[in-house]
């Protein structure tokens, strides 16, 4: 009788101590502050943390001398991306940085490899300061810490670097500066104090595209939209420069982007990337002493992305942006016709191209529907290795793991907008489906083709089908396209979703009366906008580090950004366009925001800075419509720690449940 007693108060234990686990409450860590959030559960957390582990590589740079190449990666149980030496394809990571901070670009010492140079920020401020790693020694600061650094490249002949570097607010009178200069700088990272100045540049929009192989000039961008933009060749000497493109005479009949992409190997010429032919951004080959611009790839009807040039200019390898598919295209170097591609190129989008000095080894990056990034390499003849086997989380078979379907719909003006469309699987979730809208950042970004990541729970596990719209303003699709949502134009874009919600209600399979909208950056601007645009036909909106207010986002972003933006989004120091944007501002117009809102921000992020979202926050909340906000203290831009992105997903299932799947 007793141990019967003891069986039936073991089992009623275990059955209530079962019962407790769904009530216990997965904690975010000490950085994250979570206002109006509900608890998220301990249950919910671990039937979705395996989404939550998938890592694939980047590539980082090719070792001078050595068939081995740095590599970005998070390792299990990191919390950020870091820096590994990989020394033979498929062999072992070995770790060369280990920070708090995620660390993605670095660079060999190009003659013999000593040295790493590594570009790295703190807690998400963007304030990049560079550093020198030799062996197990602690890094060397190399750079200005009240300036923000950029790594520009090496001189092909010595082990000296040329990097730029901006001021930045912190360091001015009053938080703000009234005009912002670029400095060029080149440095030997073995004697950083004796670094010289090469030049110091109006604007926040200068960068370094290109070193000549005599190391005489280099190749310098003046950045100034999306559309407009200056090539530069500088002395690398004297510091003189002269304007190559557009002609210095130009009116401004040739308004048109460039950037330098890499000298010939004999200096005459200069490979460049411009839009000046159309609508697209070809690749063109410049006579540096005549002047002359000769078209290369006008048969390819797409932006070119991203291009490699062996040392010996021999051959030269291209990517192109294929409706947001990034794909290869092999050239011949000098004479720049078009060759076959190779057989047997593994499927996927392609992020990064680079050769190797020595052997004109081509590294590339490619990832798909079916798996995060792998790095793979193409040698002179033509045979392919992969060097990476990205991790996927055991339990998960991303071979089940749909295609995204390129889908279009006509917006209010006739014109055609398209987006990517994953289903969740019809065999598990038949009948009409919820739909998330995620729309990306930029403006001048795109949704493209590649690997969701953690987002294939919604469509896997919830059931929700996901839209990545390319509104007006996106890149990809033409330089009239990009600049269609500009200025007094700005909500045009949100018009296009409004066509969107009107596509869906035409989708036999998509349900109208359950969408909600998400995005960052300008995404989540465009989240709010569509917030008070179309309360009545959305379910909910996650705003993640959004513009709530353009003139006091104006204000507050970092001085270094802000004139490029104006051209973007309008100079609020015109009467007619501050008044526009005040109209259009969401924080404006938050009366109209009826559905619940979710704001998640970094405390340190220079570009959208914190108070455009507790002032939307406060004040939607002021109208009675429900806010969930998360803010973390050591991020910026964007959450980039695990442990952060962790509990930012869990709330984001715990939102979608409560408000979209109901």
């Amino acid at each position: 009788m007793k141990k019967t007693a003891l069986l039936l108060f073991a089992v009623a234990t275990l059955l209530g101590n079962a019962r407790a686990a769904d009530d216990l409450i997965f904690q975010p860590n000490a950085n994250l502050y979570a206002e109006g959030i509900p608890a998220v559960s301990l249950a919910l957390a671990k039937s979705v943390e395996r989404y939550n582990d998938f890592r694939g590589h980047g590539f980082a740079a090719w070792h001078p001398g050595k068939r081995e190449m740095l590599v970005s990666h998070r390792q299990k149980g990191a919390n950020t991306a870091q820096i590994y030496r990989l020394a033979s394809p498929m062999g072992e990571l070995e770790p060369l940085t280990e920070d708090s901070d995620p660390i993605s670009q670095a660079s060999y010492e190009p003659l013999a490899g000593r040295y790493i140079v590594f570009q790295r920020a703190s807690g998400g401020n963007e304030v990049s300061q560079l550093y020198r790693l030799q062996g197990k020694d602690k890094p060397v600061l190399l750079t200005d810490a009240d300036q923000r650094n950029e790594f520009g490249g090496w001189l092909h002949g010595s082990a000296r670097m040329i990097y730029t570097s901006v001021p930045i607010d912190r360091t001015a009178s009053g938080g703000s500066r009234a005009e912002i200069n670029t400095s060029f700088w080149l440095m030997d990272p073995d004697k950083p104090a004796e670094r010289k100045r090469l030049a110091e540049l109006p604007g926040g929009g200068w960068g370094l595209t290109a070193v000549s192989r005599d190391d005489r000039q280099a190749a310098l961008i003046q950045y100034i939209s999306a559309t407009d933009s200056r090539l530069w060749l500088m002395d690398l000497a004297t510091g003189e420069r002269r304007q190559l493109l557009p002609a210095a005479d130009d009116k401004g009949s040739s308004k048109a982007s460039y950037a330098g992409v890499d000298f010939s190997a004999d200096g005459k010429s200069l490979l460049v990337v411009t839009d000046r032919f159309g609508e697209f951004q070809e690749l063109a080959r410049l006579d540096l002493a005549s002047g002359k611009l000769d078209r290369v790839t006008a048969h390819i009807p797409w932006d070119i992305e991203d291009a490699t040039l062996t040392e010996d200019g021999s051959r030269l390898v291209l990517v192109a942006n294929a409706d947001g598919r990034r794909e290869l295209h092999f050239l011949d170097g000098r004479t720049l016709k078009e060759q076959p591609v190779p057989a047997g190129l593994p499927a996927g989008s392609v992020t990064t191209v680079r050769f190797d000095r020595q052997r004109g080894e081509l590294a590339f990056a490619v990832n798909g529907a079916q798996g995060p990034s792998q790095l793979f390499t193409l040698d002179a003849k033509g045979k392919l290795q992969p060097w990476t086997q990205p991790y996927v989380p055991e339990g998960i078979d991303t071979a089940k793991f749909a295609e995204q379907q390129i889908v279009r719909w006509k917006s209010f003006d006739g014109r055609s907008i398209s987006g990517l469309l994953t289903l969740p699987p019809a065999d598990r979730f038949p009948g009409k489906r919820p739909v998330l809208i995620s729309i990306h950042g930029g403006p001048e970004g795109q949704a493209g083709v590649g690997f969701l990541g953690r987002n294939r729970y919604f469509t896997q596990e919830m059931g929700v089908a996901l839209i990545q719209p390319n509104v007006r303003g996106s890149s990809g699709f033409g330089k009239t396209f990009i600049s269609l949502d500009d200025g007094f134009k700005r909500e045009d874009s949100v018009k296009d979703i409004g066509a969107l919600l009107d596509w869906i209600a035409t989708q036999p399979g998509l349900d109208a009366s359950r969408v909600m909208v998400t995005g960052g950056s300008y995404g989540g601007y465009m989240t709010l906008a569509v917030a008070t645009h179309y309360s009545d036909r959305i379910a909910s909106a996650l705003d993640v580090v959004g513009i709530s207010h353009f003139l006091t986002f104006l204000k507050n972003t970092e001085s270094y950004r802000r004139d490029l933006r104006r051209v973007e989004y309008g100079d609020e120091r015109e009467p007619a366009m501050r008044d526009f944007l005040e109209k259009i501002s969401p924080l404006t117009n938050a009366s109209k925001i009826r559905k619940p809102l979710f704001v998640v921000q970094g405390r340190n992020d220079p570009r959208v800075p914190y108070t455009e979202a507790e002032q939307i926050v406060a004040k939607v909340r002021e109208n009675g419509t429900p806010v969930w906000y998360l803010r973390a203290a050591n991020e910026g831009h964007g959450f980039a720690r695990k442990e952060n992105q962790d509990y930012q997903f869990y709330s984001t299932i715990l939102f979608m449940q409560q408000t979209l799947l109901k």
